[in-house]
């Protein structure tokens, strides 16, 4: 445990690990999404986490010449440790503000599919959120969530922004209700599409309440 946390006790490190698990992102799309990380704070975390192995960088050459940040076969093996970790996290007390962005968010549906469940929610499903494009493959007892697009035609595709993801997975307003409005659109088989949306709503096991003593 001491050496571990070596690697990843310092302020913001399991964070980047945590927005690195869907796949490369640049030094920017980082740093949007870690609110409260300075650069160069950012930059030293990426360089620590560089130097102890468990991120790398990739450079893309021309014409694009950009820098990718990518975890390394070490660093992608936190993956379960970091989804049990905010399974335990989600029972705590929520921060009174805050919003969880698009990995997060993808992370939390991933970390609340009950492994019992995923061989009923198999299937091969795009989420188109915004301008970027992630595959969620579900198969036997594991699900596997990527920043990238579906190697085929999916079975079924989700699309609409961050922040109607996020009202429908708070349960602010209703599936049904964005889909009439037009702020999320599904296509594909419409068995796969209701697979996706029950994969979509997978049931988060609600904080424990206390218990008033007599």
């Amino acid at each position: 445990m001491a050496r571990g946390l070596d690697v990843l006790g310092e302020r913001w490190a399991v964070l980047v690990v945590r927005d690195l698990l869907l796949g490369p992102k640049r030094f920017n799309d980082l740093l949007g999404g870690l609110r409260g990380v300075s650069p160069n704070v950012l930059s030293q975390r990426l360089r620590e986490l560089t130097e102890d192995g468990v991120v790398q960088r990739r450079d893309l050459g021309p014409p694009t010449r950009v820098r990718l940040y990518e975890l390394t076969e070490w660093g992608r093996a936190l993956e379960p440790l970091l989804l049990q970790l905010g399974r335990w996290g989600s029972q705590a007390p929520p921060l009174p503000e805050g919003a969880l962005g698009i990995d997060s968010l993808l992370l939390s549906i991933r970390a609340a599919v009950d492994p019992a469940r995923a061989a009923d929610l198999g299937g091969v499903y795009e989420f188109r959120v915004d301008a970027d494009t992630y595959v969620a493959e579900v198969a036997d007892d594991s699900v596997r969530i990527r920043r990238e697009t579906a190697p085929g035609p999916p079975d079924a595709t989700l699309t609409t922004d961050i922040d109607t993801l996020r009202a429908v997975c708070d349960h602010r307003i209703t599936l049904g209700a964005a889909l009439d409005s037009g702020a999320l659109r599904l296509s594909g088989d419409l068995h796969a599409q209701r697979r996706l949306t029950d994969l979509l709503m997978a049931p988060f096991t609600p904080p424990p309440q206390p218990t008033a003593l007599t």
